[in-house]
């Protein structure tokens, strides 16, 4: 009996010792991925801000506050078109960053299409690829990182310049009671595209194009990034914009500011990522130590019983008596 219970005990060891890579190193890759349908929204400020006022005979001015409401929402009928020549999952975020001065007016407005792969992140070409109505071809991540993301840099698309640069690994950091990865991304002074939709009315990005003004920008980006997820729990943005060739447009000066500060994600916001994000790490975790080290310890545990069990069913059950010798018959008399 002991020996049968060992038998089953070492088939047990040898499955949850099986299942243990299989999970980790098989089912993690194809199971962990962004949901095509993921809908998130994310509100930025400026506290204070230099800003151009384009309502107020283009004056620059100091302001209480600049708001970026940054939307991304799945696209799921696009990212099913896509998938199918593709021949793998993809995602389709639909993305819309709307900045607004301190009395709610429209100040900027740039749409984005991003299409990545939805396990790696990795960018992934197909139509419609684009920011602000110009089709790119983006190398790089754009907004998150990879699962177990690496403490190393990573290539990262800057949708204002349309170019890809290194976004700089700076250490781990403790963030509201999380470890994170900090990344620190400088953009130079680059010559951007105006964007299509203009804050005053009846002038358009060409018609400004032709007066020989420019639209140049720097920023320093810097993303607190939950190592599991790849999700940032925080992003910052020291930004700044001029227009050049200012006068063309009958500015006082030839270089102007157009915006101006520190942009940092409103604290409910934080709040409510962090949350997420903690929630969602759980799951990984899962996939990638919990359960894959789980099994393992257990079909360590499982093996040491089914042998201990085998050891005691070899074992004597205790020292039997021997048998007593037969009797030996005395030989029969000799006859006289």
């Amino acid at each position: 009996m002991r020996r049968r219970a060992g038998l089953v005990l070492l088939a047990f060891a040898v499955f949850f010792a099986a299942l243990s890579p299989l999970l980790r190193w098989y089912a993690f890759p194809r199971l962990a991925k962004i949901p095509p349908s993921q809908y998130q929204e994310m509100v930025l400020e400026a506290k204070p801000a230099t800003l151009l006022d384009y309502n107020d005979g283009m004056k620059v001015k100091q302001v209480p506050k600049v708001t970026i409401v940054q939307t991304l929402k799945g696209n799921v009928e696009a990212s099913e078109k896509i998938e199918r020549s593709a021949g793998r999952d993809v995602v389709v975020w639909d993305g819309l960053s709307y900045v607004v001065d301190p009395n709610g007016r429209m100040v900027s407005e740039i749409p984005e299409r991003y299409i990545f792969d939805a396990h790696s992140q990795a960018p992934v070409h197909a139509t419609g690829e684009m920011v602000d109505g110009d089709p790119v071809e983006r190398q790089g991540i754009e907004f998150k990182w990879p699962f177990l993301t690496q403490k190393r840099d990573y290539e990262y698309f800057d949708a204002q310049s349309r170019t890809t640069s290194p976004i700089h690994y700076k250490g781990t950091r403790k963030f509201r009671g999380m470890d994170v990865y900090y990344f620190e991304q400088t953009i130079p002074w680059t010559e951007v595209p105006m964007p299509k939709k203009m804050p005053i009315k009846g002038v358009t990005a060409e018609q400004v194009a032709k007066t020989g003004m420019t639209r140049w920008y720097t920023t320093k980006r810097m993303f607190w990034v939950d190592p599991v997820t790849g999700a940032p729990v925080n992003g910052e943005e020291i930004h700044k914009e001029e227009l050049r060739n200012a006068k063309a447009m009958g500015m006082p000066q030839d270089t102007v500011t157009a915006f101006a500060g520190h942009v940092k994600m409103r604290e409910d916001y934080i709040e409510y990522t962090v949350a997420l994000v903690k929630s969602q790490r759980v799951l990984v975790l899962l996939l990638t130590s919990y359960l894959p080290w789980g099994f393992l310890a257990l079909a360590a545990g499982l093996l040491t019983l089914a042998l201990w069990l085998e050891a005691r069913s070899r074992r004597p059950g205790g020292r039997q008596p021997e048998p007593a010798a037969s009797p030996v018959p005395d030989p029969a008399p000799t006859p006289a």
